[in-house]
């Protein structure tokens, strides 16, 4: 068993570039132990991740404010405050933040992460 408290005094959140649209920071919760990690991450309006699959699949915690998440091919869906999201295995898809709201979820993933391109502004636009 390990217990991973909470962040740590001096802690500065981590600014997230490479896979990311927008301004978007993250906090780790638990680093990655047997395959599984688990952070806090805040979407500032209009921001969110590239596409991307889990190799095990995603909970999706919603701690705050509104947003979208997408799966490949299909209408964005709204998410907000109190929302809890499974991604299974291998689904393409992108989740973060609605324009005219912040967001924060926390996101445990399962398995390794498969980053890809980064969403069209028009793939985006259609989640109203």
């Amino acid at each position: 068993m390990k217990v991973f408290r909470g962040r740590s005094e001096g802690a500065v959140s981590e600014q997230r570039s490479a896979t990311f649209s927008g301004i978007v920071y993250a906090d780790p919760i638990m680093p990655k132990q047997d395959g599984v990690m688990i952070g806090h991450v805040f979407f500032t309006p209009g921001s969110r991740t590239y596409w991307h699959t889990h190799e095990v699949g995603q909970v999706l915690t919603v701690t705050s404010g509104r947003g979208f998440v997408c799966l490949d091919g299909e209408t964005p869906l709204e998410i907000r405050q109190g929302d809890v999201v499974w991604i299974p295995a291998d689904e393409r898809h992108w989740h973060g933040a609605a324009t005219d709201s912040f967001m924060s979820h926390i996101a445990t993933s399962i398995g390794e992460t498969r980053w890809e391109e980064e969403v069209e502004q028009a793939v985006y636009a259609a989640a109203r």
